[in-house]
């Protein structure tokens, strides 16, 4: 059985190819998305995006804020070689939207905002629980995600197809 450290160090690069596939998979086919459950969503890259590129002993980082318009800055750091580390999204259901940001290193989940509670604000019980139903609605939309991007990495479709697409997709930067 593998370390814990040593696995991690040996699979983290997947957090970083997962990040360029999910924004690779926003700007080419959010219409598809769907949760955990086969319901429709719509995922929005947010206002950051960082990427970091190992140039021989250093480390460049470069995070991108701001409007779509500067994407293209970020498509061009991924063609000079940069992974995707961290994204900032929005995910949009049924007039509701949860913001936060994904780390690829861990794939944790940072900075959640949740939608407002629906239900009568005096009952402080509920509102928790429906905080919590609202953390876990996000958190299983990403295990959802990473599961399909797996199944995906580890098919021969990723060879044949995924991977000319998104390289197509960067080199139109």
């Amino acid at each position: 059985m593998l370390d814990v450290s040593v696995a991690y160090n040996r699979y983290k690069f997947l957090g970083h190819e997962f990040l360029t596939w999910l924004w690779f998979v926003i700007e080419t086919r959010s219409d598809r998305l769907k949760d955990a459950d086969g319901a429709p969503v719509t995922l929005v890259l947010g206002d950051r995006i960082v990427l970091e590129n190992h140039h021989k002993e250093a480390l460049e980082t470069v995070t991108i804020k701001g409007s779509e318009a500067e994407l293209e800055e970020g498509r061009l750091s991924v063609k000079k070689g940069a992974v995707v580390t961290e994204l900032n999204l929005r995910l949009h259901q049924d007039d509701r939207t949860w913001r936060f940001d994904i780390k690829g290193e861990s794939l944790s989940v940072a900075g959640l905002k949740a939608p407002e509670s629906d239900g009568d604000k005096s009952d402080i019980e509920a509102v928790v629980l429906d905080k919590m139903d609202q953390y876990e609605k996000v958190l299983a939309f990403v295990r959802h995600l990473y599961r399909e991007f797996i199944t995906l990495r580890t098919s021969g479709e990723w060879d044949k197809k995924t991977l000319h697409s998104i390289r197509k997709w960067i080199a139109s930067a």
